[in-house]
């Protein structure tokens, strides 16, 4: 996290950006010791931004949604918060499409209410305390630090702990895939569904630290690539019965077969989806995939497209 601190006694103020974060998969989906271990990546956007500010009486200005107040007040009980506040959302994260909203939404809320009134609580106990993170560790370390992220599984219960980190390349580009007319299984939906799938026969653990990361570090695109959709094979395999397929979305995976055929290293679907994305070269490639797309499917008009880079720094908390 990014911060920029006034002394505690004259916060009045606290403003907090983050952005939405790619899940690209789960790597142990067995019954080993350490269950699931994901891989995902922070994104320079969409973004949630919101100000909390002291205040003579508690107040949520009209950005605020039912939702989003119901998330205050689980803060404001499990803190014992005494004084008043207002809270204003200038942007949120698009829910239930794969990419993160809840999880940097309430870490969002909750940071901010700590540095406001100086609660003194760590991220994880935040985090705990709104049930975030309890099967990856990718939302809680995007906000952290950003960047390109690998958590170690569940352990004893114990939140996911992010064993491995790098740099997105500055040079690469994320294509987003978006579907407007679809939503990803959330909610009731998604605890029904881990409870209905049995541990896969497999897992991909040594691929993804033996050959996945080390092809990040270096830059190989086409090597990191094929160890993607390697790894989406894997989670879309495993959780078609739940979501109808390997990808939530017919129109979103229609584009993803379009992408591949035309030159995308590799592609995928961000956690539940209906979001999909591809990794791409160079702004130059992303530009004229997207150009390209927007004509090929004009017809379609719940897909949407945006061209996102990868953010390498984690939740921005600015205090006056």
């Amino acid at each position: 996290m990014k911060q920029h601190n006034t002394n505690d006694d004259l916060i009045s103020q606290v403003k907090v950006a983050t952005s939405a974060r790619l899940h690209m998969g789960f790597f142990d989906l067995s019954a080993a010791i350490n269950k699931f271990g994901s891989l995902g990546m922070s994104l320079d956007a969409p973004s949630t931004h919101l100000t909390l500010a002291k205040s003579d009486f508690t107040l949520m200005h009209e950005s605020v949604s039912d939702y989003v107040a119901n998330i205050v007040q689980h803060f404001v009980k499990a803190f014992n918060i005494k004084q008043n506040f207002s809270l204003t959302m200038h942007s949120v994260i698009p829910a239930h499409a794969g990419l993160g909203s809840g999880t940097q939404l309430a870490l969002a809320i909750g940071v901010g209410l700590n540095q406001l009134f100086n609660l003194e609580i760590s991220l994880a106990q935040i985090a705990t305390v709104a049930k975030r993170g309890k099967r990856s560790g990718i939302g809680i370390g995007a906000f952290e630090q950003g960047g390109v992220l690998v958590d170690s599984g569940i352990t004893n219960d114990e939140l996911p702990q992010i064993a491995l980190r790098q740099n997105f390349p500055d040079n690469w580009r994320v294509l987003l895939v978006s579907d407007s007319a679809s939503k990803g299984v959330h909610g009731d939906a998604e605890l029904q569904a881990f409870k209905l799938l049995k541990p896969a026969q497999n897992s991909l653990r040594d691929m993804m630290f033996k050959e996945m990361m080390p092809a990040l570090q270096r830059g190989d695109l086409l090597a990191f690539g094929a160890s993607m959709m390697d790894l989406q094979a894997y989670n879309g395999e495993y959780f078609a019965p739940v979501q109808g397929g390997h990808y939530a979305s017919r129109d979103v995976a229609e584009v993803l077969a379009w992408l591949q055929n035309n030159g995308a290293p590799c592609v995928g679907q961000s956690s539940w989806g209906p979001t999909g994305f591809a990794i791409l070269s160079s702004a130059e490639q992303a530009e004229n995939l997207k150009k390209q797309l927007q004509l090929d499917f004009a017809n379609k008009t719940n897909i949407s497209f945006t061209i996102c880079c990868g953010k390498n720094t984690g939740a921005s908390i600015i205090t006056s």
